[in-house]
């Protein structure tokens, strides 16, 4: 093992990386409350269940039966369906280390056995290709996922090593990696698969068997893209970021969740390689994002059409993509970024994706999942399949066990060590324990602001505790230390740092401004100019036509009005939120698309406009819904 094997997390350099703080595992922080325990405790008693039946029923494990020469019968689903259990064993393995359950073990076990059946004698495993076209081995990689699929595969079976799972997973994994590098590595053959995610998850395996090849074959598929070795598929070389070599590339370009992923494969390589230029055209395509093809919520892929980034400022609110398996991947390539650099601006924007786009992608209750999550919905939107509405599960159903497997591994994104320091970066209530040193976390975060650092055990010697100071509080937190209450003023990374030898019982407080704000959009984003929208905190608002008196598409704010906050302990459908009430104006209705008079001087009634938070929404019954509001 290259990692002590206490470190149990989806991403964890070793020790000779380049990395700049060192992760914790899921076992090392409990989360208790607020959103992010609930989100663990509903994932725990309704998705992860809803997920394991559907592996039978959707049909990941019966391919793998005939696969096998098992079953008789007929392929069911797409040719990456392999995919869709992968992820769901590495949900059951990171919620094995946080909280053992029955079942758990006995699932993983089988499905190892089924595998290590179904997998050919020269390590090749992929049942669409074993069962429908065993001709077309490694012949389709443009569309074929037979890469992408071993890397889930390959993440599987690093969660359940870390946890302590089923070494069979791991050995099967492994016969897999192996033949990829027999074939790709040493046996010359260039071709890549068109769907990026194998990368970051070779770099994964590397790291927990040592074993060097590996990694460099992840080195490999990264330097060959951009040289035109992945054949068009139809949709042309953007789509799978083919168009140009990555160290070329200034901006992300197509299919969403395919650039990202490739993104945290290139910061891991880096990691492991100290290939700095890697590292700067990965920087230099987060600045471009964040700054251009980013929505409010975190969310990217403003494109239906092939689920991709559009244009710069390309950011309409009704046709946004924003694939919830897109957030994920989002948060994955931050976390690599934030480990690579130390900066909390990474940090910043996992808090965003957290809190919005990847909340947003569950129901309240656990068993229904948004594939896509616009920032609009008209009364009369089409539901079907995809749009509209969450639905239990999908057709192409990568989203839900993707969302499952980041639920229960959310502890492992909430702090780092470094040299004698504890940085915290995400605020949720319970404990954190890292070495010799315990702390209690108290927090009603993100509806209050304070967070309370209590030392349960602390190590000899002065150590320093760095509390991240988001970016909508900067100059406006304060630290509360003995007694002493002080501007929180955050170092060049963006932290608040607190240096003593500490005792028994010390604590710190963490006070955030919560003051509700309007973010008004660029004015190149042509879709939404001359709106703005409501966020308070890490979290963003919506309208929802339930809380309305009037149209929600006739609202306009008033942006001179007070915003007021109205907690709300239990709302039905919703539980534990905090509305904001705005004054709005509102309009009659219009009666033509266009005219050719101006419109006219009727003066728009006064009313309260009421927003709750945007992952929130589409808890309770069909419905308008607006995140931006014309500004009156």
């Amino acid at each position: 093992m290259v990692n002590p094997p206490q470190v149990c997390g989806p991403a964890v350099p070793t020790q000779g990386a380049k990395a700049v703080w060192r992760p914790l595992g899921v076992r090392d922080v409990d989360i208790t409350g607020g959103p992010l325990g609930r989100w663990q405790r509903i994932n725990r008693e309704a998705s992860i269940p809803l997920g394991l039946e559907q592996m039978e029923r959707a049909g990941s494990v019966p391919n793998l039966r005939l696969a096998a020469g098992e079953a008789e019968g007929a392929y069911q689903g797409y040719r990456f369906q392999d995919s869709d259990l992968y992820k769901q064993l590495e949900a059951v393995a990171w919620e094995q280390a946080r909280r053992p359950g029955s079942g758990y073990l006995e699932f993983v076990a089988e499905s190892a056995a089924l595998l290590g059946r179904a997998q050919r004698a020269d390590g090749y495993l992929n049942s669409h290709y074993q069962v429908v076209k065993p001709d077309k081995i490694y012949a389709e990689l443009e569309y074929s996922h037979e890469m992408y699929c071993a890397g889930h595969l390959f993440q599987a079976a690093v969660a359940g090593a870390r946890a302590g799972g089923d070494e069979r997973l791991t050995a099967v994994a492994r016969r897999l990696a192996d033949h990829l590098v027999e074939v790709f590595l040493k046996g010359g053959d260039d071709g890549i698969d068109g769907h990026a995610e194998v990368e970051t998850a070779l770099v994964e395996l590397y790291r927990v068997t040592g074993e060097r090849s590996y990694l460099d074959l992840a080195g490999k598929l990264i330097d060959n893209r951009g040289k035109g070795l992945i054949k068009d598929s139809g949709m042309g070389p953007l789509y799978a970021q083919d168009h140009l070599p990555v160290r070329e590339a200034d901006t992300p370009v197509g299919h969403a969740v395919r650039q990202l992923y490739l993104e945290a494969g290139i910061v891991d390589v880096y990691l492991e390689t100290g290939d700095e230029s890697l590292l700067e055209c990965s920087v230099r395509r987060w600045e471009d994002m964040v700054a251009t093809k980013m929505y409010l919520t975190g969310g990217v892929g403003s494109r239906h059409d092939g689920e991709a980034f559009g244009e710069r400022y390309e950011l309409p609110p009704d046709r946004a993509y924003n694939e919830s398996c897109a957030a994920i991947a989002s948060i994955h390539w931050n976390w690599r970024l934030l480990l690579a650099t130390g900066h909390g601006r990474y940090a910043d924007l996992i808090e965003r994706v957290l809190h919005n786009a990847f909340a947003a992608s569950t129901s309240a209750d656990g068993l229904r999942f948004f594939y896509v999550n616009p920032l609009q919905r008209r009364d009369d939107t089409v539901e079907d399949a995809y749009l509209g509405r969450r639905r239990e599960w999908f057709a192409c159903a990568c989203c839900p066990p993707n969302i499952m497997r980041t639920v229960s591994s959310l502890g492992h994104y909430i702090a780092t060590t470094a040299e004698r320091a504890l940085h915290v970066h995400q605020y949720a209530p319970g404990a954190i324990r890292s070495g010799d040193l315990d702390l209690a976390v108290a927090t009603g975060y993100p509806w209050a602001g304070k967070v309370v650092f209590t030392v349960e055990r602390a190590p000899a010697g002065p150590w320093s505790l760095a509390l991240r100071v988001p970016a909508w509080s900067a100059g406006a937190a304060t630290v509360t230390v003995g007694g002493e209450t002080v501007p929180a003023e955050p170092d060049e990374r963006g932290y608040a740092v607190v240096t003593r030898e500490w005792r028994l019982g010390d604590t710190v407080e963490l006070d955030l401004d919560l003051t509700p704000r309007l973010t008004y959009p660029n004015r190149r984003i042509d879709a939404v100019r001359g709106t703005a929208a409501v966020e308070r905190g890490p979290l963003v608002y919506c309208f929802e036509q339930i809380d309305q008196r009037a149209d929600v598409d006739d609202l306009a704010l008033d942006p001179r009005a007070e915003l007021r906050v109205i907690d709300k302990e239990d709302v039905p459908g919703l539980g534990r939120t905090a509305l904001i009430e705005a004054g709005a104006y509102a309009a009659d209705p219009p009666t033509l698309a266009y005219t050719g008079t101006p419109p006219t001087s009727t003066p728009p009634t006064r009313v309260t406009a009421t927003a709750v938070p945007y992952y929130q929404w589409d808890n309770r019954g069909a419905g308008a819904m607006r995140v931006w509001l014309p500004l009156a």
